[in-house]
């Protein structure tokens, strides 16, 4: 009985794991946001609500059987995956009652667009680099949030008094450089009014956009980037090693084979006859 049902979760896993279901799911998901951003129509939701309905409660359908077959081969490694949590928390979002006070978690239907993510092997790349550099963005972070303490106080400090409505206060000022930072609006917004008050305002801005702007942001993209290119060293070590694994599984069959064939031609060179009288 036991082998009977390992037997059938492995069918059911290579089942799931397939790639025509993968395709499948992907092309559901895509189908599922095509219809979610035609639901906020109204012109189309008065005339083919009903077929939108009838389409979303298809989907989400399709979605729990997935997950139920994925969690019955799976067993209780299922919530060992990150990725398998992520679908099983969107999906379940979704199945949550929304009438009444809970009406708002209608919008979270759209939570599973977000699958593409766990189901494309290419955007779970992009977000497991991510993932692998928040220690590292988080001291760029860091780092950043004490460029802007400092430079809210001194601009505060500086213009407070005759621009109050930018500088008149940290958290003003904290705004204020953000806007600059962003380079929106910053010249003729806020930086040229200054410098009719104060001519040399430029040297203290000038500065804070060179450092914010084009070195601390640029770090943040550096992080990123080496930590795509550790993810994709460590896969190709990965590869090579399952590579070397099998090229020495070959190579012990072979000399296995070998050892074979000369125990034969040894017992075959025995048994011939010498051909004397």
């Amino acid at each position: 009985m036991t082998n009977g049902l390992t037997q059938l979760r492995r069918r059911a896993d290579s089942f799931i794991e397939g790639q025509r279901i993968q395709y499948a799911i992907t092309g559901l998901i895509l189908l599922n946001a095509v219809t979610l951003g035609l639901a906020t129509v109204p012109t189309i939701t008065s005339q083919f609500g009903g077929l939108l309905q009838i389409i979303d409660v298809a989907i989400i359908t399709c979605f729990v059987i997935e997950l139920g077959l994925r969690l019955f081969a799976q067993g209780w490694r299922f919530f060992l995956s990150g990725w398998n949590v992520f679908d099983f928390l969107v999906v379940g979002v979704t199945l949550i009652p929304a009438t009444g006070n809970l009406s708002v978690l209608r919008t979270l239907r759209v939570l599973r667009v977000l699958r593409l993510v766990s189901v494309v092997p290419a955007m779970r790349k992009v977000v497991n680099a991510l993932l692998m550099a928040l220690p590292g963005l988080g001291s760029i972070g860091a780092l950043l949030l004490l460029v802007f303490y400092v430079a809210s106080v001194m601009s505060t400090q500086m213009f407070g008094a005759h621009f109050p409505e930018w500088f008149g206060s940290i958290g003003a000022s904290m705004c204020s450089l953000f806007q600059i930072m962003t380079l929106e609006s910053w010249s003729m917004g806020i930086v040229r009014p200054i410098m009719e008050v104060f001519p040399l305002a430029w040297i203290f801005f000038v500065p804070f956009i060179l450092l914010t702007s084009f070195a601390v942001l640029n770090l943040f993209i550096a992080i990123i980037v080496d930590a795509m290119q550790h993810m994709q060293a460590e896969e190709n070590a990965h590869i090579e090693e399952d590579a070397h694994h099998e090229r020495k599984a070959i190579s012990h069959e072979l000399n296995a084979l070998r050892n074979e064939i000369s125990a034969m031609r040894a017992l075959l060179e025995k048994d011939r006859p010498t051909g004397k009288v």
